[in-house]
């Protein structure tokens, strides 16, 4: 499956109900609409965790594997029920799904196909190892490339970016590399311009 956990940072469900017509791969953008979620073991489509759809940037090295993925296996419709098993029929033309037009079954795909991937590679399985932890490592490599946490929390679709900020703090950048880092920018390997310290005081 192409690891639009680590590299876009969805849920896993998300990737299961993502849509061909939510890839924009001329700008570079997924737009997170919808979810594949299981009620009662019974497949449905929801709307994102706490119902907030976002726009998440798609790296080109995603988009490639994507554009592989689609040429390989095309996407099929798939109608499921929308929030409820009862719910309104919605139809979708999913990039993953199962023979004869079905959704992925995520305890499925854990059982079968995660687990064994794990048990190949000698990965012991647990929480630390599950597609779960594709969103932890997009998340550090965010925050180590300079992100800011508010731009991460929307890219995550987090309810505001404090929940971001005491999720990841552990991951974030030592401060007093940065600062030393920055004021010997500014001071020493700077630009040669008139906006410094001196500018500062006559404004």
């Amino acid at each position: 499956m192409v690891d639009l956990g680590g590299g876009c940072g969805l849920r896993q469900g998300e990737v299961l109900g993502l849509a061909v017509d939510d890839l924009d791969l001329i700008e570079g953008l997924v737009h997170v609409e919808r979810q594949v979620k299981l009620i009662r073991n019974r497949p449905v489509f929801a709307p994102p965790k706490g119902g907030k759809t976002r726009t998440v940037p798609l790296p080109e090295s995603v988009a490639r594997s994507v554009e592989e993925h689609i040429s390989q296996h095309p996407p099929a419709a798939i109608t499921l029920p929308w929030r409820t098993v009862d719910g309104e029929p919605v139809t979708a033309s999913l990039l993953f799904h199962r023979d004869q037009g079905r959704p992925v079954n995520r305890n499925d795909f854990n059982r079968c196909t995660w687990r064994p991937a794990l048990a190949a590679a000698d990965v012991p399985f647990g929480r630390a190892s599950g597609m779960h932890v594709r969103r932890h490592f997009y998340a550090s490599v965010l925050l180590d490339a300079g992100e800011s946490v508010k731009a991460l929390s929307e890219y995550l679709g987090h309810h505001d970016p404090g929940f971001t900020l005491r999720t990841y703090t552990h991951l974030m950048p030592g401060s007093e590399k940065r600062t030393r880092e920055a004021v010997n920018w500014a001071f020493a390997d700077g630009p040669e311009t008139d906006d410094g310290p001196t500018t500062a005081q006559q404004e």
